[in-house]
């Protein structure tokens, strides 16, 4: 991977994804691993990918250790929380520091990620507890589950299958 990093907003050739469970996640990212090689046109590797979106599905379990402040959860949820849960994900969200401190990982294999990422997403399955979201509070399941169909999504179209 290069050093120099790609303003992801203006990537082209992506995937065009669309999840309605947690199931068709799960589905996609079986795909990608029967492939010979995983292209990723962005600035993160395959393995980044999958432990990012595997982070974030556990923190909506187990709970965020950040939150954003009360007021902008707040405004988030008034004015912009249909559009999260319905539109696909703008590219080149920027994370605040602190955010990025945790949900950024570090470089790890393809390998170690997809296991991170199908152990996250069946504990989505099957653990009914769920955490509020560092951005917009309180979700039901869902919620939670539009949510993480988005996010994948996103982060996913960057990965291109190679045969």
């Amino acid at each position: 991977m290069s050093t120099a990093t790609i303003d992801t907003t203006k990537v082209t050739g992506r995937r065009t994804l669309h999840f309605e469970s947690i199931d068709q996640i799960l589905d996609d990212v079986d795909t990608l691993a029967k492939s010979r090689n995983i292209r990723a046109i962005g600035n993160w590797t395959p393995g980044q990918i999958f432990q990012h979106l595997a982070n974030v599905i556990t923190c909506s379990i187990d709970g965020f250790k950040r939150m954003m402040p009360a007021p902008l959860r707040w405004i988030l949820r008034l004015f912009f929380k249909k559009k999260f849960l319905n539109n696909p994900m703008p590219a080149g969200f920027k994370l605040s520091k602190g955010q990025a401190e945790y949900l950024v990982p570090a470089p790890i294999s393809v390998e170690d990620g997809l296991l991170s990422l199908r152990t996250a997403l069946h504990r989505f399955k099957t653990d009914t507890k769920r955490s509020p979201s560092a951005f917009m509070g309180t979700l039901t399941d869902e919620e939670w589950t539009k949510i993480h169909c988005r996010h994948a999504e996103l982060h996913l179209s960057f990965l291109i299958p190679e045969e």
